[in-house]
């Protein structure tokens, strides 16, 4: 299996007897929820969706797999996805295969998918590996395979001694727990698991990485060896263990 890290996604190839592309959480309409709040954007729909088939054209997938958070709003639709949702699912539609694994904000999304498209919230494997959104407990046959989730929008944030600072979208690989996700029993001779949480694809989405560690908000987040935990840049720079990172409060 080969991964290609995508930098200008920020989104990944995953390749084997396939190649697929993978982006997570798009969050179309999100502007109409920031204008609920007193924070006024134009749609950036159309550029994110743009950026997105640039991508599909240079990286030429067997298919495109989404994991979860395709729209925004929750729990029912806007009028902005109302009216975009349909026309960005089908142009991704008619440029290549889908395959969606739905977030805790898709809700009503399954009225635009056709059938086919659309997975298990929970997990699936396809060639090999493992697919969710990561808002949910795993479902038992990811165990051993490497899973690829979205939901935590890590980012990552370094300063150095003058106030200068790097802020990048970035991945976290770690080792999970099979026992605390549910993946396995108690003594269980299991495969080790490891889950690549993904970067929000939506440019204007993003989560402290060290607040993922030290507040998790979901079962993957909360079962993760925090010891073997790794950071990578959105275009597959290695930055290394996240325990060498991880800010001294006492400074």
């Amino acid at each position: 299996m080969n991964l290609e890290f995508v930098g200008d996604g920020p989104a990944l190839v995953v390749e084997d007897k396939l190649r697929f592309l993978i982006a997570a959480d798009l969050h179309f309409g999100i502007e109409a929820d920031l204008a609920q709040h007193g924070l006024h954007f134009r749609s950036r729909s159309k550029d994110r969706l743009e950026r997105l088939l640039a991508i599909i054209d240079r990286t030429d997938p067997d298919g495109l797999v989404l994991l979860g958070d395709v729209k925004h709003s929750i729990p029912t639709l806007t009028r902005q996805e109302y009216y975009e949702l349909p026309r960005i699912l089908a142009t991704l539609r008619d440029r290549v295969p889908l395959l969606v694994f739905p977030g805790n904000h898709d809700t009503g999304i399954e009225r635009y998918l056709v059938p086919g498209e659309i997975f298990a919230r929970e997990g699936a494997v396809i060639d090999g590996v493992g697919y969710l959104h990561g808002h949910m407990y795993p479902s038992p046959s990811l165990a051993g395979h490497l899973m690829i989730a979205g939901h935590h929008h890590p980012l990552l944030t370094l300063r150095d001694r003058v106030g200068c600072a790097l802020q990048s979208p970035a991945y976290l690989r770690a080792g999970v727990n099979n026992v605390a996700l549910r993946m396995a029993e108690q003594g269980e001779a299991d495969a080790p698991t490891r889950v690549l949480f993904m970067p929000a694809f939506n440019e204007i989405a993003g989560y402290d990485l060290f607040q993922i560690i030290r507040n998790p908000t979901s079962p993957l987040s909360r079962h993760i060896n925090s010891d073997d935990t790794e950071i990578i840049l959105a275009d597959g720079t290695y930055i290394g263990p996240l325990k060498t990172l991880i800010p001294d409060e006492s400074d």
